[in-house]
């Protein structure tokens, strides 16, 4: 006579359910708390990798003359450069830094790529994606977000001045003498023409915009550089006469 094991077949019952539950809950707590510390540094890491190239960008494109450009037009890229570092907090002319897919075969007057919008196309042949810096105000920023490629950066630039023998940060929107007590004599005229030095010392903060869209970030967009505090990537520059 066989007798049938009264345990053979037998499901889970609820309390062994709820311990299985508790435990795996308290398992995938472990790992957030292990892990996800780790994954936030490798996002930031990878935002500094970006602003990092985006860095490069801002350099030439501060004392790069356009012809034709939209908005204020500047005699050299001194004064160019000290403009853009003046007014880099001021509502509108914020400078916003991304990349965007550029069609090689049409150039603006200003010499950038016109935005390439078609779907599809070989990278390298039908576009070729490529840093752009342009002030908020810049009419071709909307243009050349229709082709964005990746984030949107907007970056703060504030003098540094010396104070008690150390490079130190001065005061945003404004740029005076570096070294007031060196006995050099001002320049003539305004603007970078009475700059009394040949270097401007500047330092970038690099801020991850948090929408890409077109809508948030022109001129009259819900965009607000004064509200961002931490940058992801901050480096100290300097432009030459």
């Amino acid at each position: 006579m066989k007798f049938q094991n009264p345990r053979t077949g037998r499901g889970f019952t609820l309390m062994e359910t709820v311990i299985a539950i508790g435990v795996l809950a308290l398992l995938l707590t472990a790992f957030l708390a292990v892990f996800g510390p780790a994954t936030t540094g490798l996002r930031r890491a990878i935002s500094v990798q970006e602003a990092d190239r985006l860095a490069a960008a801002l350099e030439r494109e501060l004392v790069t003359v356009r012809p034709n450009a939209s908005g204020a037009s500047y005699t050299t890229g001194f004064d160019k450069a000290y403009e853009w570092i003046k007014s880099s907090p001021d509502k509108g002319d914020e400078i916003l830094l991304y990349q965007y897919r550029g069609d090689p075969s049409q150039l603006r007057a200003d010499g950038t790529m016109e935005p390439y919008t078609q779907n599809g196309g070989v990278a390298g042949k039908d576009f070729i994606v490529q840093p752009a810096v342009r002030q908020r105000s810049d009419d071709q920023l909307l243009e050349d977000l229709k082709a964005i490629d990746g984030r949107i950066f907007a970056v703060k630039l504030t003098q540094l001045v010396f104070s008690s023998g150390q490079l130190t940060r001065g005061t945003a929107g404004e740029i005076t003498d570096p070294t007031p007590d060196d006995g050099d004599a001002a320049g003539t005229g305004s603007g970078s023409d009475a700059y009394p030095e040949a270097v401007i010392a500047f330092a970038a903060e690099f801020f991850i915009v948090p929408n890409s869209s077109a809508d948030y970030v022109k001129p009259d967009g819900k965009f607000n550089l004064a509200n961002m505090t931490k940058p992801v990537f901050t480096r100290n520059l300097a432009v030459r006469r």
